[in-house]
């Protein structure tokens, strides 16, 4: 679940810094949310690809 989270912030992330470059803020926001995330699961001792 939030493999597929961090996955779909990292995606909108793209999306936005390439085609949204006034919105930067947001989008590194979005950034730094999906990386905390995949440091939660690797922090857990979870696989990050199931």
């Amino acid at each position: 679940m939030l493999t597929t989270i961090a996955t779909i912030l990292v995606i909108l992330w793209l999306i936005g810094f390439l085609g949204f470059h006034v919105l930067g803020i947001y989008i590194h926001i979005l950034l730094v949310i999906a990386i905390a995330i995949i440091l939660v699961r690797v922090i857990q001792g979870e696989k990050l690809l199931k």
